[in-house]
């Protein structure tokens, strides 16, 4: 691992190098991107830096200082090749007193670069029981609040899941805690609408202009229940098969699935 934290980079990325009073550890103020590197080189940079600042700006913030956010980058991946690996870039509130209120010092700014493991060659999800509020402040936003997804999460690990899926507030088919959802109904492919509240995902987009496939929100009782084929996608998962969703099982990814997963993996470097 190695690290990168306002302009410098860590000596040995385990010490401490953030205050205890960051409004970031204390109450979530930040933003972040995970970015897929590959042989060395961050995919679709561009997209997700833009996504960082839409973030920052929605949630208050002043939009980050992209040069320096890239000389993070370039930091962190000169100081090791990473055939295959994640990056973390997370801009927060900077220090602040303990509270809600913003402080005046200036943003943190921290890059970290990992190895990464290849994703699975599918995946397990269920429905868990609390929504996601599609129309809360954070909606859309990616941001370092992500106690729910972490909530979340656990309580699909504990029923032998990879993911867990949410519905939004009316019940339909929202996103999973770090991925977005397509499916296959009526003989069409479908994710639902950035209205839904789910993130705006890079990966989501991509597949929707190499692949096609429209935006429709539906019950997710309904999608579970019907679905002819299902997978995931995000920077980590890349097109991801859904082999059980609750009760339901599929003995073999669709023909979507698999054309999705074929036109990903032969244009996925153009996506740098």
């Amino acid at each position: 691992m190695h690290a990168w934290v306002d302009g410098s980079l860590l000596l040995d990325p385990t010490a401490a190098a953030v205050r205890v009073t960051d409004h970031g550890l204390t109450v979530g103020d930040g933003v972040f991107e995970s970015v897929k590197v590959v042989d060395g080189r961050p995919f679709a940079l561009g997209p997700h830096l833009d996504r960082l600042e839409r973030s920052a700006l929605g949630l208050g913030l002043e939009a980050p200082d992209r040069p320096l956010v890239e000389e993070g980058v370039r930091a962190v991946l000169a100081a090791e090749h990473l055939p295959l690996g994640r990056l973390r870039i997370t801009v927060t509130g900077g220090p602040a007193p303990l509270g809600s209120g913003r402080g005046d010092e200036g943003q943190t700014v921290v890059v970290v670069a990992v190895p990464m493991a290849p994703a699975a060659a599918s995946a397990a999800v269920v429905t868990v029981p609390w929504p996601r509020n599609e129309r809360g402040a954070t909606a859309g936003l990616k941001t370092t609040s992500y106690a729910e997804n972490v909530i979340a999460l656990a309580h699909a690990q504990r029923q032998g899941a990879d993911e867990a899926l949410l519905a939004n507030t009316v019940g339909d088919l929202c996103e999973g805690t770090g991925s977005n959802v397509f499916y296959v109904a009526d003989g069409e492919l479908r994710t639902p609408t950035l209205a839904s509240g789910c993130l705006a995902g890079v990966t989501r987009a991509l597949v929707l202009e190499w692949c096609g496939g429209v935006e429709v929100d539906a019950p997710l009782a309904e999608v579970a229940a019907g679905a002819s084929e299902v997978f995931l996608v995000s920077t980590t998962r890349d097109v991801q098969p859904v082999l059980r969703w609750d009760g339901r099982t599929w003995d073999q990814p669709g023909p979507f699935t698999l054309e999705a997963a074929r036109t990903w993996a032969l244009r996925e470097p153009e996506g740098f």
